[in-house]
């Protein structure tokens, strides 16, 4: 890992960026760079990172993943 060449470095970010674009940004058309700059941080925020189901943890959202795990 992390030598040049090694293509598993960025398959995380690789794997996001992948979601992000087949949820998000083929879907619509933006008018500003703004407008896309919002819409891009609200699917993180407010989707992703509280809401959407990941499989990894079991497909519970983040939060209900840390919920479970602090209680």
């Amino acid at each position: 890992m992390s030598r040049k060449g090694d293509c598993w470095d960025n398959a995380v970010a690789e794997s996001f960026f992948h979601t992000l674009k087949v949820e998000l940004i083929h879907e619509r058309i933006y008018n500003t760079r703004q407008e896309a700059k919002t819409a891009i941080f609200e699917y993180i925020e407010v989707f992703y990172n509280r809401q959407r189901r990941h499989s990894y943890p079991g497909y519970l959202s983040p939060v209900d993943f840390e919920r479970k795990n602090t209680a």
